[in-house]
């Protein structure tokens, strides 16, 4: 008989899955900065990309924190969401709407981290991994913040622009 799967199981393989995650948006990062026509988009890609560094390594710690090794399990959310932004850089390189639909793969890119940090800090309260909490939950509140700064700039900017050319 298979053995019951718990919480602890379910926090250990999330985590797993955000931390693949984090690491293709790494690498996903730099490509969009590139390719951003406007250099307040290029910075705002440039700033995720740092902060997304501290991701990763606040998620190590968690994986300390409960005592398991740090490794990533192919999230297949992820992989499809960072797909659709390299078919935007292709298909929309050049033109005015470029910006507003990296941004728009960005906030997908930005919503799925949000809900499994959300999950992910819920689950450890329960669990009493106070400290995993903390980590879980500043990454979280970094996550609402770029989604917020992108939106702003996607209002300010690359909308606007992107409806002019038409």
């Amino acid at each position: 008989m298979a053995k019951e799967k718990t919480l602890d199981d379910l926090f250990y393989d999330t985590l797993k899955d955000i931390y693949y995650a984090e690491r293709q948006i790494l690498k996903a990062l730099p490509k969009m900065a590139r390719g951003a026509q406007s250099a307040e988009l290029k910075a705002a890609f440039e700033k995720h990309r740092e902060q997304t560094q501290g991701q990763v390594e606040r998620l190590q710690q968690v994986f300390e924190i409960i005592g398991k090794r740090a490794q990533g399990k192919t999230c297949e959310a992820i992989e499809g969401i960072l797909a659709e932004g390299e078919e935007i850089l292709e298909e929309f390189k050049g033109t005015a709407a470029l910006d507003a639909g990296l941004i728009s793969a960005a906030q997908a890119v930005e919503h799925y981290e949000i809900s499994r940090y959300g999950t992910l800090k819920t689950w450890a309260q329960t669990l009493g991994h106070k400290e995993a909490v903390k980590l879980l939950d500043a990454t979280l509140q970094e996550e609402g913040q770029t989604d917020s700064d992108l939106t702003k700039l996607a209002v300010a900017n690359s909308n606007k622009k992107a409806v002019k050319a038409a």
